[in-house]
């Protein structure tokens, strides 16, 4: 009789929690090249929430099953698989579908993989938040010790790798979030300035920095935030968009873009991943880099909850809701 294993499953688009459900499906076979793994660990982030919703950038074709990146152990391998072994602990390779308890993948495709110890709920998350930190810091402005950058959503999981990141490289930055009662988490992840947004941002920021030149703002809210970040930078700065958690377009004065020469571009992962700019081997580098973070303790997201795979409405409700972690999915307990 063939192994039946729980996954969640959505078949059309909407409010996330509503679509989603849980299935049983059948252990494929392992065929030549590919790999079997238990999923370990999951990570519930704003783009897969915008996938089920519908409104992501790429969508799959459905029925689908969500969930980008995970962490896992290898339990079969098929036939000519080289370059890893039963008993590994892998970064499952992107969209692979890791809301789910087992999955298989080609094994080509592992690019990273982790000691059997250490805590498998931060090794779980590298796929995403990690590189897109690292993107926005190493590819949008050259950067150098000591220079400021400014970010809001600071209190997110790229905000807290950004910060980290941000410490290792010698940056200094500007933290910018939407409520009080930040500052410690702000400080945990070695963050230097905590100040909350508003219209008047530049000037508190110029009054905290000393008047510091702020080269590039890093932008996850857009709306009228964007223009705050806008209102804190020198003349010729770069703003980067990765996100819209404010549901509104990016505003930025025509009198900043035309005088002030303030440029605003958007920075996507995806494209990343998929070859844009970059190669398999520059991937992979940056990838063993930011492992080598996650398993010295240096690169760490603050955790708010865990749920099995059975509450996986309560999960995507949980993670959707105001908080200050991240939501994680455990499918095989």
């Amino acid at each position: 009789m063939a192994s039946l294993k729980k996954a969640v499953q959505f078949s059309r688009t909407g409010n996330p929690s509503d679509v989603v459900e849980i299935v049983e499906l059948e252990t494929p076979k392992i065929s030549t090249g590919m790999v079997l793994i238990d999923v370990e660990a999951a990570a519930i982030n704003p783009s897969h929430l915008l996938t089920l919703s519908g409104g992501y950038g790429v969508q799959p074709d459905l029925p689908a099953i969500p969930g980008a990146e995970g962490i896992g152990k290898i339990i079969k391998i098929g036939d000519g698989v080289a370059n890893v072994n039963v008993g590994d602990r892998i970064m499952i390779p992107p969209y692979s579908g890791t809301w789910r308890q087992q999955v298989v993948v080609e094994a080509s495709k592992i690019q990273v993989t982790f000691p059997p110890e250490g805590d498998p709920i931060q090794m779980a998350m590298i796929m995403a938040n990690p590189p897109t930190a690292w993107l926005l810091l190493k590819t949008v402005v050259n950067l150098e010790p000591g220079n400021w950058i400014i970010q809001n959503a600071a209190n997110s999981a790229v905000g807290q790798y950004i910060m980290q990141l941000s410490n290792i490289y010698g940056y200094k930055t500007v933290n910018v979030v939407r409520r009080d009662g930040l500052d410690s988490l702000i400080s945990q992840s070695k963050g230097d300035i905590c100040i909350i947004d508003g219209p008047d941002l530049g000037e508190r920021v110029r009054e905290k920095t000393n008047g510091a030149i702020i080269k590039l703002a890093i932008d996850a809210v857009a709306g009228d935030s964007t223009q705050y970040l806008a209102d804190c930078v020198a003349d010729n700065a770069q703003i980067a968009n990765y996100g819209l958690l404010s549901g509104e377009p990016c505003k930025l004065s025509p009198k900043d873009i035309i005088f002030r020469n303030i440029s605003l571009r958007g920075v996507w992962l995806t494209m990343w991943l998929r070859g844009r700019d970059s190669s398999l081997e520059q991937r992979a580098a940056v990838y063993n880099e930011l492992r080598s973070y996650i398993i010295e303790g240096k690169m760490h997201a603050q955790i708010e909850a865990t749920y099995p795979l059975e509450r996986i409405k309560d999960a995507i409700d949980h993670a959707m809701r105001q908080r200050n972690g991240k939501v994680i999915i455990l499918p095989n307990g």
